[in-house]
């Protein structure tokens, strides 16, 4: 979030203050998922105006994990225009924020980064719970907020009204990942991996999860059957072992290469020295290390599951999207590119290209506009315009 809060205090539209319910990334944390502890070595907190509200809640996974009462007094004794919320509507802090803004007849936003029903741990129940809850829930929104296209749409299907959504891209900070591209020796970071200039690298960069599907990489990989390529993981998580295991099993251990996690300043350089990036999710709102390769001019093939494939990929070539869990289309796709280095090149300035329309500018210019039609809608019921 830090890069688009920056440009959203600097839209000449917007007067931002930012309340953080936690802390997690900027103070040293242990991150379950990445099996590692994790604090973010870029700066997060310039640019924009910011203040830390206590939480009290148990800081799990669960309602009470973010209960932080001080909210509503920000909330009541601050006079805002707007409140635009980025909390779950599964924690407590999210209804704090929601009726303070109410009582103080703030217009109150928020949004969506999904792009389907389908639960990530595969629970049933929660399907149709979610497709006779979130009408009701998002229609309490004065605005909804999405980060995707594919999650607009989603919203849109519930019954919510085309002009109460508004786009307002996930995005990173370009600039910096393009610049930090710059400063990459490339080669220097494949001799290190054991690749040349020819080697085909192949990269993986995510959490080592299930829902992730890594294995499925690593499979479409192997069947494949590349001359002179690389597979390099760019990651931590549970499936590690099983993952190092299935490569000894399938006779490309010596072809696949295990980084572990990777701080933010590192990732540029890893993004320039492949060749391809590839992300197999079964399920995956948006996906922020597309932004990131594409920043970089690293072309990415996803999963049709993953969210920004419709916004990031699709536009560069949509034969880059295949179907979540085909790995006879993933390896055929491998196979492909790998004979192609001159289309990998042109594919990789179209994803640097497509990146100049979906920056945090766009994202700042999506937020104001979204705040100006949430006080709009607000000021009959509130007998008068906001300030």
């Amino acid at each position: 979030m830090a890069p688009m809060l920056r440009r959203m205090a600097q839209h000449p539209q917007l007067e931002l203050d930012v309340a953080y319910c936690s802390l997690r990334g900027a103070q040293p944390t242990h991150d379950p998922e990445f099996n590692t502890t994790v604090q973010w070595d870029i700066p997060l907190f310039e640019g924009y105006q910011w203040q830390e509200i206590a939480n009290r809640g148990s800081r799990a996974d669960s309602f009470f994990g973010l209960y932080n009462p001080g909210l509503w007094k920000l909330i009541r004794n601050g006079k805002f225009d707007a409140v635009l919320c980025y909390l779950s509507y599964r924690c407590a802090s999210f209804w704090i924020s929601y009726s303070a803004s109410k009582l103080s007849r703030s217009a109150f936003l928020f949004g969506c980064d999904q792009n389907s029903l389908e639960p990530r741990d595969g629970r049933a129940w929660k399907r149709p719970f979610k497709k006779l809850g979130w009408p009701l829930l998002y229609s309490l929104a004065d605005q909804v907020v999405v980060s995707s296209n594919a999650a607009r749409a989603l919203i849109i299907s519930m019954g919510i009204p085309e002009q109460k959504v508004t786009l307002t891209p996930l995005t990173v900070d370009n600039d910096w990942w393009g610049a930090q591209a710059e400063k990459a020796d490339r080669g220097a970071v494949r001799a290190a991996w054991g690749a040349n200039s020819s080697t085909f690298v192949v990269l993986f960069c995510a959490k080592l999860q299930p829902w992730k599907r890594p294995l499925d990489l690593l499979r479409a990989f192997a069947q494949a059957n590349l001359p002179d390529a690389l597979l390099v993981y760019a990651g931590e998580g549970t499936m590690r072992h099983e993952l190092e295991q299935e490569a000894t099993t399938l006779g490309i251990g010596e072809r696949v290469r295990f980084l572990g996690f990777l701080n933010q300043s590192q990732l540029p350089a890893v993004y320039t020295a492949a060749d391809l990036m590839v992300l197999p999710s079964e399920n995956e709102p948006f996906a922020v290390v597309v932004n990131e390769a594409s920043c970089c001019g690293c072309p990415v093939v996803a999963s049709d599951h993953v969210g920004a494939a419709k916004d990031l990929i699709a536009p560069v070539d949509p034969g880059l999207i295949y179907p979540t869990g085909d790995l006879r289309a993933l390896s055929t796709l491998l196979s492909e590119l790998c004979r192609a280095p001159g289309r990998l090149r042109e594919l990789g300035r179209a994803a640097k290209g497509r990146m100049a329309s979906w920056s945090p500018q766009d994202t700042a210019a999506g937020t104001a506009a979204a705040v100006g039609a949430a006080i709009n809608r607000r000021k009959p019921a509130s007998g008068g315009g906001a300030s």
